[in-house]
């Protein structure tokens, strides 16, 4: 198994037909056929089926996996092949920044600013998700740096901590009664369905804060990223613990933010692989978080 068959394999995929993806990847259809059916043999498995759209080709249990961990290998491939292409004089090339939703992430936006206006050749590839998504990314090599928020495990990494927290809320319907207040307490929260954020309750974040009402409070659903939350939020299913900042709640919108009291902080950090080597851009972009940030 070499990466040509594995970027085949991932255009079938892609495409859901072997013509078709025989024609994206410039080679014959039997060709590409045969490579797929040696692919199977050295696996021992099925990749492909056939869907009930006619000469249609889905994923296998198998090939669903085998395309998570392609599109992995490819991805590393390229990035280290870019990397050792990129080193001369002049700065260029990628970085790779992951993280979770935070108003933070502009300081990192802030970064990638000035080096545009300094190295303009250097590109910049980002991906969201939760801690767990991010840093399952950062440790294969995928990712350059996170932005982690609030209790993470950062023994494992290198980090600065930047000099800006978010702050916890509850995201409401303007039309709700807690509306009408400038702040939220625990006890407030008695009978309202709630949306939690999964990282938080996995961590503990809002535990304190809850004290005792925490084993009174009616979860009804849990979330990893806020905004299909929101929608559950407009359309009535509950309120929504978040961070402030990530939901527009001005102007029209039928959404309000209001914070918790007393006040709780989410510490935000960027992180890296210890002992990372870094491409001339990452090593670039950390330069500048470094200095944005005053360390």
């Amino acid at each position: 198994m070499d990466l040509r068959v594995l970027r085949y394999f991932l255009a079938v995929a892609r495409e859901e037909s072997i013509s078709r993806a025989a024609q994206a990847v410039h080679i014959t259809q039997p060709s590409l056929s045969r490579q797929i059916m040696d692919l199977e043999r050295e696996l021992k498995t099925k990749l492909f089926e056939r869907g009930r759209k006619k000469r249609r080709l889905m994923l296998t249990p198998a090939g669903a996996l085998l395309r998570k961990r392609a599109e992995e290998l490819v991805l590393l491939a390229d990035k280290t092949k870019t990397e050792f292409l990129s080193q001369d004089n002049q700065i260029s090339g990628d970085v790779y920044l992951g993280g979770g939703e935070t108003d933070g992430m502009r300081l990192a936006a802030r970064a990638v600013r000035q080096m545009q206006r300094e190295h303009p050749l250097v590109r910049y590839h980002l991906f969201s998700g939760n801690a767990e998504d991010v840093t399952e990314r950062l440790d294969k090599g995928l990712l350059d740096f996170a932005v982690l928020i609030g209790a993470a495990k950062l023994e494992r990494y290198d980090y600065i901590t930047l000099p800006v927290q978010d702050r916890w809320g509850l995201l409401l319907p303007k039309s709700h009664p807690l509306a009408a207040q400038k702040n939220i307490r625990a006890k407030d929260l008695a009978g309202v369905p709630l949306l939690v954020s999964r990282q938080a309750a996995r961590y503990n974040e809002l535990s304190g804060w809850f004290g005792s009402m925490r084993g009174k409070l009616d979860s009804v659903a849990s979330y990893n990223l806020i905004y299909n939350a929101a929608l559950m939020v407009e359309e009535g299913v509950g309120c929504a613990l978040t961070l402030e900042k990530l939901i527009n709640t001005s102007g029209s919108s039928p959404l309000c933010f209001r914070p918790l009291q007393p006040a709780v902080y989410s510490p935000l950090y960027l992180v890296w692989k210890k002992e990372q080597v870094f491409s001339k851009a990452a090593e670039t972009f950390l330069q500048h978080m470094r200095r944005i940030c005053g360390v």
